[in-house]
C-alpha cells in the first residue's frame, strides 16, 4: 500500500475525497454514505436529495465531466438523465 502522506490530517467536506462509489439512482433507496460531491460522467439532469434536505432538487443540464459540490444522501431515477455518476467520499 502506498504511503499516506496526509494520514494525520483531519478530513473535512472540503478536503479531497478519500474514496468513491458508483451511484445507481433509486427512487426509494438512499446512498450507502453521504457524498462530499458527485462527478457527472455523462451530462444531463440530476435529481438529488441533499444531505439535510427534505425535498429533492433538480440540477438541470449538468455538463459532462462536471462535479456537483453538494453533500448528497440520494440520487433519484425519476428525472435523472445524466449517467456515469460517481459519489466522492
Amino acid at each position: 500500500m502506498p504511503e499516506r502522506t496526509f494520514e494525520n490530517s483531519v478530513d473535512s467536506p472540503t478536503a479531497p475525497s478519500l474514496d468513491c462509489i458508483t451511484i445507481t439512482p433509486s427512487d426509494t433507496l438512499d446512498l450507502p454514505q453521504i457524498t462530499k460531491a458527485i462527478y457527472v460522467g455523462e451530462g444531463g439532469n440530476v435529481v438529488l436529495r441533499p444531505a439535510l434536505g427534505n425535498a429533492d432538487v433538480l440540477f438541470k443540464n449538468v455538463p459532462t465531466g462536471s462535479t456537483l459540490d453538494v453533500r448528497v444522501r440520494a440520487v433519484r431515477v425519476t428525472g435523472t438523465t445524466a449517467s456515469a455518476l460517481v459519489g466522492l467520499l
